[in-house]
């Protein structure tokens, strides 16, 4: 059976799709009888209004787009709950894609937005996007872009972020006052800025406490695939690191695998930090410390900053730049 709408509707009952559209909305202008005839038969062919429709005549959508990475980051998570909190008092549709850290994904994404299918997008960015022509091309079309966690640097636009070279530096000084001398930061991109930003924070730390770069690990595990093999090959090299930084959530996973099966005891052998919003790290065995990242605040502010562009065509937002500062939690894995 084709979908029914507003038209099928018009033709069984002999009247003008205007007459049906207002009978629906309930409009003064139209008959009690007659909106009773409409909305029966609305009822009897389970006709299901389209909430953009009406939008798309006034030349908005009411929808906007969220681009992700991923869904299995527990971060990306509450980040859309906070986004959808500002959302539904807008009374807006939020449609989420998830570009599963690819940037040809994220590109394809883009250009559907550019359709004018959206009023608006919150995005952030894949591990792979190290080029900026698909969002100029969707400002390009009057659509106001928010970045929030990842953002694509030489876009003049609105970011909110968390206080990434603050906690390299916090996670890194942590590890050494635990005693650490040959600590590795593990990254899944070599050109994601705000990993990078975590990485120099790392770095920083480990300058200023004289540890020689000799003895600075960083290492890069941008397969998912095989990341669990390379953390192994890493806690079996000559080389092992006294202690580790997981600059995603992601890879807390391998880590703890991989130490439980080479019977590598944390904290006792290896030292652990994570940037991670996990709900399990407490209960993890050894508990886990964490950079927890405030995942709904920053959804809640990119979609707040969003809606003043889409609203007012006047308000800058080349000119908004939030950080919100991430927290320390000392759990037993830096003990």
């Amino acid at each position: 059976m084709s979908k029914v709408n507003i038209k099928v509707l018009a033709d069984q009952l002999q009247l003008s799709v205007s007459t049906i559209s207002k009978a629906l909305r309930d409009s003064y202008e139209i008959s009690d009888e007659t909106k009773k005839k409409v909305l029966e038969l609305a009822t009897r062919l389970n006709y299901v209004p389209n909430p953009y429709a009406s939008s798309l005549r006034r030349k908005k959508s009411k929808t906007i787009a969220v681009v992700l990475p991923e869904v299995a980051d527990n971060f990306f998570s509450l980040a859309i709950n906070g986004i959808q909190s500002v959302a539904e008092t807008k009374g807006y549709h939020v449609l989420i894609y998830l570009s599963h850290e690819k940037f040809a994904n994220e590109k394809t994404i883009l250009e559907d937005c550019a359709s004018g299918r959206v009023d608006g997008v919150l995005i952030s960015i894949s591990s792979e996007t190290n080029s900026a022509d698909h969002i100029n091309r969707l400002q390009g079309n009057n659509i106001p872009v928010v970045f929030f966690d990842r953002e694509q640097e030489g876009i003049e636009t609105a970011r909110v972020t968390t206080n990434d070279f603050d906690c390299g530096f916090m996670a890194a000084n942590l590890l050494l006052q635990k005693g650490c001398h040959k600590p590795a930061f593990v990254s899944i991109s070599e050109s994601l800025p705000l990993l990078l930003n975590r990485m120099e924070g790392f770095k920083a730390a480990l300058n200023k406490a004289g540890i020689p770069e000799t003895d600075q690990q960083i290492v890069y595990c941008t397969d998912n695939d095989s990341m669990y093999k390379q953390i192994k090959s890493i806690l079996q090299s000559e080389h092992r690191p006294d202690g580790l930084i997981a600059s995603v959530e992601k890879i807390v996973t391998p880590v703890y695998l991989a130490c439980h099966e080479l019977n590598i005891r944390i904290p006792h052998d290896i030292k652990v930090i994570a940037f991670a919003t996990l709900d399990t790290a407490p209960i993890l065995n050894p508990p886990l410390t964490t950079i927890t990242q405030p995942a709904f605040e920053i959804g809640k502010a990119a979609a707040t900053l969003l809606f003043k562009g889409i609203e007012k065509s006047s308000f800058d937002l080349r000119k908004e730049k939030v950080v919100i500062p991430s927290v320390l939690i000392e759990r037993e894995s830096t003990l």
